[in-house]
């Protein structure tokens, strides 16, 4: 190959890495001139995201979804995910936002930027109210249902290594197997532990202990400065209104922790 062949390949791959950056920090212009959002979220996660008995979208994290779309003017396009899948549905370009009961953890900001956290998810081990558990060194030797890729698959993985895990790839197939009895112990989330009482109150499903808890993030591609400055913002101000306090309420039943109110002002 020619040297100058050679030097305007160099040229063009430079001009390239030098644009990247400009053309992902335009999103939220980009965003704005398509006059949509795509916001990807887990419908088979109650009280976060599931299909009503209208066979709408509805959740805390849907009406959040709609609720920032209103705000920034725009149509929402929900773009279904399951939980293991919503990192990869954001990196390959299938939603702008992510917008699921998603931890912010140091493993997965590696991986993407996470805004300011909206909200707060318990981990927790639920379990019939015969079954005696009080830590993780009770689900020694025993069979524990997870969902796919949740940070509770990693807690009971790490913290209770001689536990035998079945993995579901959505909340709702969690909750299916712990109502049914095809799993006696699950490690998910308050509201859904409760969901699953509710479905089977016969099971006499109950919280057995709360494992950790972890702060929420709203998730987007990296190096995107004015859509995450928007979106802390955003986050920021429906805070301090009440907006997303009220919608969490209406789904869960409890407040977001103040701790979350706060340390956004």
């Amino acid at each position: 190959m020619k040297l100058s062949t050679l030097l305007r390949h160099a040229v063009a791959a430079a001009s390239l890495a030098v644009l990247a950056p400009a053309v992902q920090a335009d999103s939220l212009a980009d965003i704005k001139a398509a006059n949509k959002i795509r916001v990807g979220i887990d419908l088979g996660a109650p009280f976060y995201g599931y299909i009503d008995d209208k066979m709408q979208p509805a959740g805390s994290d849907v009406e959040a979804a709609r609720l920032l779309a209103q705000d920034l003017g725009v149509e929402l396009e929900i773009v279904q995910t399951t939980n293991s899948a919503r990192i990869p549905n954001l990196l390959s370009n299938k939603a702008d936002l992510i917008i699921s009961s998603l931890s912010i953890t140091p493993e997965r900001a590696k991986a993407v930027d996470f805004s300011i956290p909206y909200g707060a998810i318990q981990a927790a081990v639920g379990a019939p109210r015969s079954l005696a558990l009080s830590g993780m060194q009770d689900l020694a030797g025993k069979t524990v249902a997870v969902t796919r890729g949740g940070p509770q698959d990693k807690l009971v993985s790490e913290r209770a290594p001689q536990a035998r895990i079945v993995r579901f790839d959505d909340e709702a197939a969690s909750i299916t197997a712990a109502a049914s009895g095809q799993a006696d112990i699950v490690a998910i989330t308050p509201p859904i532990i409760a969901a699953i009482a509710k479905r089977n109150p016969a099971r006499e499903f109950e919280v057995k202990f709360v494992i950790e808890s972890y702060q929420l993030g709203i998730a987007m591609r990296k190096n995107q400065p004015e859509l995450k400055q928007w979106v802390d913002d955003w986050i920021r101000a429906n805070l301090a209104n009440g907006k997303l306090n009220d919608i969490h309420m209406k789904y869960a039943g409890v407040p977001i922790p103040d701790e979350i109110v706060k340390g956004a002002r």
